[in-house]
């Protein structure tokens, strides 16, 4: 390599290539980081140098040279890489590495249109002034490379179209902060912004992607879940598209529940003609599902529920399956089937289930949901009399065949619906839960929408953050963490703008938030403790105690200012019932710690004051708002060491947090020989989260005789799951042997590392963003 290569300046003029400068650069970027090496970089960059060559390419090449030396042998090259790709970022977005004055920023990209002019209606210039004294913009140097990546490709508010960026980290983090606590008082406003700027960017406090990527720009939709339930019409069916339609626009995800309409040849218009039963329908809103790109990337994503005990379920089960024709499928939706204590009961028993269309039998679906001895009842009228149309199928086949379209497409999730309603947050007999939301961890009331404008119907929307265990050092610390996420969440609902009515009323009357965690493996692992072996069960007992306490606290304490949200009344919350009153007490067969907070004078003061928000907790994948937290995702296991995620600027590989220091303690997923000890510790959690978990089953065929997995393990599961009182199961995993020798052989090669240790991660993120947060 020698200096007489010209190098093409971003106005077009040329000049020699100056190696000292990009030395100076790369040593920049390594300072302080182990097992690094600066000529490393720099011979593969220079190889790839050209006559000619843009300055901005020889960026580009120098983070990419960085960023393929990622391994867990040298995981810190990950922070080099991300440090040389800040310094890009900055110059592309600034024109400098030096970001400008805060005021000076936000009055230029709001002229741009680019930011929400609130920003300069409601702080003076002052404000921003002592803003910019507390923002540390050293905090982008803690960002992995994966990080940067997930920062300009999803995050950063920037022109799509033509790639440029207008912002770095450190802006983003304070300017939320700024429009959340906008309209607190001008006294104590500039505290609260600083408090949870200082926990959002130093990663105790991880947001979701509509927050991050929507939160100071013009455009104000930023509920991460969306539940829409149909009725038994062509109007509220209508209806029910129509949201999908808004909202799958806006980014969110959807949870849609289609269990009330009709089975194929039911009666209609007093027997004028036969229904065309479910199928059409659901396709019908998977067209709307698909209709609107998220942010241009991809369509929109929802789930759709529906009852085990439908007239066409036997159809519904395989709608998702490869086999069959277009006809008689529709693949594009995931699906969650609903159970009950008497469907398992049935199949314990080797009894039969009873299949009926809810049109044929009034009051059964809704005790389904809002009374389950009124069910059992009702469903043995209906069984015992001839004149309702039905049909009697083996219970075991019908699980049977669940868990196998379970298990061949891996999306077909499971609700139990008398656990969502027995061990709830809100009273079954006037608000009952009937459905999840894309990614099984909401569970909220909704009522169908009779038109398009109901303002008597309701869309449930959700709004997510999490606390990040991996930064949390003491379970005290769980009290400002909460109170601060309890107040930006809350201010966001009236933030943010609602395009359909029964979507603002209901969120207006419940104010429902979901606060959950990331990075939960990284939090067993340095605590010495697994998910196998039930070591961790303690742990988590108190971890998850200490939050929802501290959550629900924080809740009260904002309803003595501000007052309790309209609807308490229909909570379990104001009848003076927690958490700790109504979970399943089989857990207390495989978790003996006590309680640890004082619940009784917490009870008592939520009776007196109320809740400002009917729900506090969810626990959400976070598949993609993780690695902005350099953080594992939500509780799962993780599959490798190092990750791997394809994504538009090629394979980002992200190495688990601490990994030199605790690789032997991490259990990697296919290392865990059942799904026992995690289904107690989702079971532990679930005693004191008041919405759900996105719980998932993995399964390694090659661990049983004839590479197949049981039937009655998988059964097995199901029932543990039931017992423990889980309320809902996302994905089921089945490893793929061929798959993790072959596609990944090419990745292992890259971080010389053997195969088992790497992983390529599908970037699962619920509809581009939503209910990931």
């Amino acid at each position: 390599m020698n200096n007489t290569l010209l190098v093409t300046k971003r106005d077009g003029t040329q000049e020699p290539l100056e190696l000292d400068k990009i030395h100076k650069v790369v040593t920049w970027a390594a300072k302080g980081l182990s097992d690094v090496s600066v000529s490393q970089v720099e011979i593969k960059a220079q190889i790839q140098f050209y006559n000619g060559i843009k300055s901005a390419e020889i960026h580009e090449t120098m983070i990419k040279s960085a960023a393929d030396l990622i391994s867990t042998d040298a995981p810190d090259y990950q922070y080099l890489a991300a440090r040389l790709a800040i310094f890009h970022l900055r110059k592309k977005a600034y024109g400098q590495f030096e970001p400008p004055a805060l005021y000076d920023h936000v009055t230029k990209l709001v002229a741009a249109k680019k930011y929400d002019d609130h920003l300069l209606v409601d702080y003076t210039k002052e404000e921003f002034e002592q803003m910019d004294d507390f923002i540390d913009h050293w905090r982008d140097m803690n960002f992995s490379y994966a990080a940067v990546k997930q920062l300009e490709g999803k995050y950063l508010v920037q022109n799509r179209v033509s790639g440029e960026i207008y912002e770095s980290a450190q802006f983003l983090y304070v300017l939320v902060a700024a429009c959340l606590f906008a309209k607190y008082p001008k006294e104590s406003r500039l505290d609260y912004i600083k408090r949870f700027y200082d926990a959002a960017s130093t990663f105790k406090l991880s947001l979701p992607t509509p927050i991050m990527a929507g939160v100071r720009t013009p455009t104000r939709q930023f509920s991460s879940c969306v539940l829409i339930e149909a009725g038994d019409s062509l109007d509220s069916i209508n209806a029910t598209a129509s949201a999908i339609v808004k909202y799958v626009s806006q980014r969110a995800g959807i949870g849609v529940n289609a269990g009330r309409i009709r089975a194929l040849g039911s009666p209609i218009r007093g027997g004028e003609a036969f229904h065309t039963g479910c199928i059409p329908f659901y396709k019908y809103f998977q067209t709307a599902v698909k209709s609107c790109s998220q942010g241009g990337v991809r369509g929109g994503a929802a789930t759709l529920f529906y009852p085990l005990w439908h007239m066409e379920v036997e159809s519904l089960l395989v709608l998702k399956n490869n086999r069959g024709v277009e006809e008689n499928r529709v693949r594009h939706l995931d699906y969650g089937v609903q159970f009950n204590k008497l469907m398992y009961t049935r199949m314990i028993k080797d009894d039969y289930i009873t299949l009926f269309s809810p049109s044929d039998t009034p009051g059964l679906y809704d005790a389904f949901f809002a009374d389950q001895d009124e069910f059992e009842r009702l469903y043995a009228i209906y069984e015992a009399d001839d004149s309702i149309r039905k049909k009697r199928i083996k219970a075991i086949e019908l699980f049977s065949l669940f868990m196998q379209e379970r298990a061949s497409t891996g999306r077909i999730y499971l609700q139990n619906v008398d656990h969502c309603n027995t061990h709830s947050p809100f009273d079954p007999k006037v608000a009952p839960v009937r459905q999840s939301n894309l990614c099984l961890e909401i569970a909220l009331p909704t009522k169908p929408l009779s038109h398009v404008n109901d303002e008597e119907g309701e869309i449930a929307l959700c709004t997510l953050s999490a606390f990040n265990l991996g930064e949390i050092k003491s379970l005290d610390e769980f009290e400002e963490l909460s109170d601060l996420a309890v107040r930006a969440l809350d201010s966001l609902l009236d933030y943010q703008d609602y395009p359909v009515p029964a979507a603002y009323n209901a969120t207006m009357g419940r104010r429902t938030l979901g606060v959950g965690v990331i990075n939960f493996a990284y939090y067993l692992a340095k605590n010495g403790v697994k998910y196998s072996d039930h070591s961790a069960n303690g742990l988590v007992h108190r971890t998850f105690e200490a939050m929802q306490y501290y959550l629900l606290k924080a809740s009260m304490q904002l309803a003595k200012e501000k007052g309790a949200c309209p609807k308490f009344n229909e909570t379990t919350y104001s009848q003076g019932l927690m958490p700790v009153d109504t979970y399943k007490k089989d857990v207390d067969g495989i978790c003996n710690e006590p309680l640890h907070y004082d619940w009784d004078t917490l009870r008592a003061d939520i009776v007196k004051h109320g809740l400002r928000n009917s729900t506090l907790s969810a626990l959400m994948p976070s598949e993609t708002s993780s690695q902005i937290s350099n953080a594992t995702n939500g509780i799962e296991p993780p599959r490798g060491h190092i990750s791997i995620k394809a994504s538009k600027d090629g394979v980002l590989k992200q190495v688990v947090p601490d990994y030199q220091n605790l690789k032997n303690d991490y259990e990697l997923l296919w290392d865990i020989k059942s799904n026992d000890g995690y289904l107690q510790l989702v079971a532990i959690m679930q005693k004191f989260i008041d919405q759900t978990i996105s719980a998932n089953t993995s399964y390694d065929p090659s661990k049983y005789e004839g590479n197949k997995v049981p039937m009655k393990v998988l059964l097995k599961d199901l029932l543990t799951t039931y017992k423990l009182g889980v309320k809902t199961l996302y994905y089921h995993n089945t490893r793929d042997g061929a798959t993790d020798s072959t596609d990944k052989a090419y990745v292992a090669e890259a971080v010389d590392k053997p195969v088992q240790e790497v992983v390529i991660e599908e970037d699962d993120d619920c509809a581009g963003g939503a209910c990931k947060i």
